[in-house]
């Protein structure tokens, strides 16, 4: 049976995970190594790197002994679309001041 998928922003809520995910921006890591970033428990660590995995921001792929995490962007999609109806919002509103400014200028003139 498949896990539920968890919302974005709660995963992305804890500093923690969103560490993880900036050490894994620069390069994919053994678990080990990852956890060797973090003054908790190895179980603790564990426990981030499956919500990551099961929020789909992370693969984990084992190569012999070890188990290596990368980033997917998948995970990243939930968060970029709804930064961009945001930006969408503010670039609107923008360039309607831009507009309402501009018909003020042609008037004074």
């Amino acid at each position: 049976m498949a896990e539920p998928r968890l919302d974005a922003f709660q995963v992305i809520a804890d500093g923690s995970r969103r560490q993880m995910l900036m050490l894994l921006s620069k390069n994919s890591l053994t678990i080990n190594n990852l956890a060797g970033n973090f003054e908790m428990s190895r179980p603790a660590v564990s426990k981030h790197i499956k919500i990551l995995q099961t929020a789909g921001f992370i693969s984990i792929t084992d190569i012999g002994r070890e188990r290596h995490c990368a980033l997917k962007k998948e995970g990243f999609d939930a968060l970029n679309e709804w930064l961009r109806y945001f930006d969408q919002f503010w670039g609107s509103k923008l360039k309607n001041l831009e507009n309402l400014l501009n018909d003020k200028l042609k008037t004074k003139n």
